[in-house]
């Protein structure tokens, strides 16, 4: 099982309408990003969350909420949330409203700056003496 479909269309449905908003396979599921920036999404049957740091404490007292820790370590500000703490509409829709508000306030990271192919002229030999 990839990820929960119908998890995944309830939260699809309430992002509907708002602006910028996108699909993107991550994590082995799919996340919904807002101008490029991750707000939420769906892995298996946990509802990922992008709370932020200043919310993640008290986003951890509530039901089915556990930390976010797909490589053996804590990613602070982000959630795994149960599927069966989101069945009711009113707490799946209090954690997209988090994540929306969160998220807008990131600031989106800069471009990388492309490789140009050649090797940064750091510093120069002098000359050889013959």
């Amino acid at each position: 099982m990839a990820f929960d479909e119908a998890l995944a269309a309830r939260v699809r449905a309430l992002l509907d309408g708002k602006r910028n908003i996108t699909e993107k396979k991550m994590f082995g599921g799919i996340c919904f990003l807002l101008d490029d920036k991750m707000v939420c999404g769906v892995e298996k049957t946990n509802l990922m969350v992008r709370v932020g740091p200043e919310r993640y404490d008290e986003a951890m007292t509530h039901p089915g909420a556990r930390p976010m820790d797909f490589t053996g370590r804590v990613m602070r500000g982000f959630l795994f949330v149960d599927g069966s703490a989101v069945r009711d509409r009113r707490a799946l829709q209090r954690w997209v409203d988090w994540c929306v508000e969160y998220v807008g306030t990131v600031k989106k990271k800069p471009a990388q700056a492309r490789k140009s192919g050649r090797r940064p002229t750091t510093s120069r030999r002098p000359p050889t003496q013959t």
